[in-house]
């Protein structure tokens, strides 16, 4: 039978260090593939933020935006973005709270510039973007602008709450650490984008492995019997959720498992 990993990106499929893709990673993934096992990216980056040394590796599809756009096989399966009417009530609200937002969807990431961004790892994500030369638009309220999902900074609690207060109905809200949080449309997740997948190509969760590092990989951590998590998790209450812990992302984490597993 044939088996499926799926891979987080951040912290998982990229070294905790500096971000880059650890060779063994590359070469194991490779392998994997071909002795005939399915692999893919899951993703909360939505896909055109699936940077293109990702997807030279070579992957069987990609699970983005946390379960909200799926590609198997180069095909377009599934899509799910949010109306302009939310993604504008979400715009409102993030004007009225204080917090810096950005928007993402498949084809572009926004950030709202209609006040300066107050929030410094806001202005370094601004900055980065800026760099690899991304489509950011600016006019947000234009009728044709909508998001897949959004994250934001804030700096006191209040905001988060306010924020929260409003948001909830819509969207779940995930801890990314500190003051950073993502927000995913209620009923998507890494776990959803995963039961998707393993129908379309009739495969058994017992075949299918996940591999993650942080709190939004929870949802696939734990709807699937096999799981890896990296030894750069965090937080450390992941360890207690895998069923295999690997090395870190920078100390071949990715490959250990892959052989320890089976894959190659």
């Amino acid at each position: 039978m044939k088996k499926i990993a799926f891979f987080d990106i951040d912290g998982t499929l990229t070294s905790e260090i500096d971000g880059s893709i650890p060779p063994s990673a590359v070469e194991a993934i490779r392998g994997a593939r071909k002795q005939g096992n399915l692999m893919f990216i899951n993703t909360g980056r939505c896909f055109q933020n699936v940077e293109q040394r990702f997807r030279d590796i070579g992957f069987d599809g990609f699970i983005c935006g946390c379960g909200t756009n799926i590609y198997c096989g180069g095909r377009d399966i599934f899509y799910a973005p949010q109306s302009h009417e939310t993604t504008l009530r979400m715009l409102y609200l993030a004007r009225e709270t204080g917090v810096d937002i950005l928007f993402e969807s498949r084809k572009e990431v926004a950030f709202d510039l209609s006040r300066p961004l107050k929030h410094p790892n806001a202005v370094k994500n601004y900055r980065a973007f800026l760099r690899r030369s991304y489509h950011m638009p600016e006019d947000l309220e234009n009728p044709n602008f909508f998001c897949d999902k959004f994250v934001i900074w804030y700096e006191e609690p209040q905001q988060l709450k306010r924020f929260r207060a409003v948001s909830d109905a819509l969207f779940q809200c995930i801890d990314r650490g500190g003051t950073f949080r993502e927000f995913v449309p209620l009923g998507y997740s890494k776990a959803t984008g995963i039961e998707a997948v393993l129908s379309y190509y009739g495969i058994s969760k017992e075949n299918a492995y996940a591999f993650g590092d942080s709190n939004n990989d929870l949802p696939m951590l734990t709807c699937l019997p096999h799981s890896v998590v990296m030894g750069n998790a965090s937080p450390a209450s992941l360890f207690e959720i895998g069923s295999y812990v690997t090395s870190r992302a920078s100390e071949d984490g990715i490959a250990r498992a892959l052989s320890h597993l089976g894959f190659c």
